[in-house]
């Protein structure tokens, strides 16, 4: 893909996924309740005027484009080349708490591979943004994975242990969480932000659905390291997530595996 063609989306993701997320502080720490979905997990009113915000942007600039998101699903124009892949808030359950580690996901799949990538933290005003061939930025500034040399020097993270024994994964958790240095929790979309600016080494999930992970593969690709499934390939369509660096990968997958 020519980077040149990527930059007006580039712009175009990270002003809607500012916008959305100024659009959710309007809600935040306001005591607002939310309602539980089928699977027990909390939508508030913020989630759903967020993604129909992000989703009336689209529309108006690119109505030709396909959109699915966690609250609406998938729209119309599904055979079509481009798709937006929309989580509005990923980590209510930190935005109704109170705590600011959410975000604002989008990512821009063209021909089955997402090329363009914007996660916003509007509680913290950060945002990385990435475009195949254009680079990964955090805040204006070049982001990049870390350089430690191996696992036992490096901060590992998630965003719940919890799942890791419901979804027969505790051994693997448990192997990796030996071979590091540290470990931290409750980091949603922030964990995979640490990971790519270089803040921490090793990030999974071991249940993830698409509209987690939209904007990762590029954010990762231009960083310098990796996001995937847990076998070592790039997708977000495994229904799990592992971020990482292209250093440390071989040793994680060895662990996880």
């Amino acid at each position: 893909m020519n980077p040149n063609s990527l930059s007006d989306f580039l712009d175009f993701v990270t002003e809607t996924a500012y916008l959305a997320g100024r659009l959710t502080l309007g809600y935040f720490q306001s005591g607002l309740q939310p309602d539980y979905k089928s699977d027990d997990s909390p939508v508030t009113v913020a989630d759903r005027q967020a993604e129909q915000l992000i989703r009336s942007r689209i529309e108006q600039r690119y109505p030709t484009h396909a959109i699915i998101g966690e609250e609406f699903g998938q729209g119309e124009n599904s055979s079509a080349s481009h798709r937006w892949i929309i989580d509005p808030i990923d980590g209510t359950k930190s935005f109704i708490r109170g705590v600011p580690l959410y975000a604002v996901l989008i990512g821009l799949e063209i021909e089955g591979q997402v090329e363009v990538g914007a996660a916003y933290f509007p509680a913290l005003d950060e945002m990385l943004a990435a475009a195949s061939g254009l680079g990964c930025w955090c805040n204006g500034r070049r982001a990049h994975v870390s350089t430690v040399p191996a696992l036992k020097q490096g901060i590992l993270t998630c965003t719940t242990t919890k799942t890791f024994a419901q979804h027969g994964r505790q051994e693997a958790w448990e192997r990796l969480l030996k071979a590091c240095y540290f470990q931290t929790g409750w980091n949603d979309a922030y964990g995979y932000m640490l990971v790519a600016t270089g803040r921490a080494e090793v990030m999974l999930d071991p249940v993830m659905a698409v509209w987690d992970c939209g904007p990762f593969p590029p954010i990762f690709r231009e960083a310098g390291g990796y996001f995937g499934d847990w076998l070592g390939n790039p997708t977000i369509y495994a229904n799990e997530g592992l971020a990482t660096t292209q250093t440390l990968l071989p040793e994680v997958l060895r662990l996880i595996q």
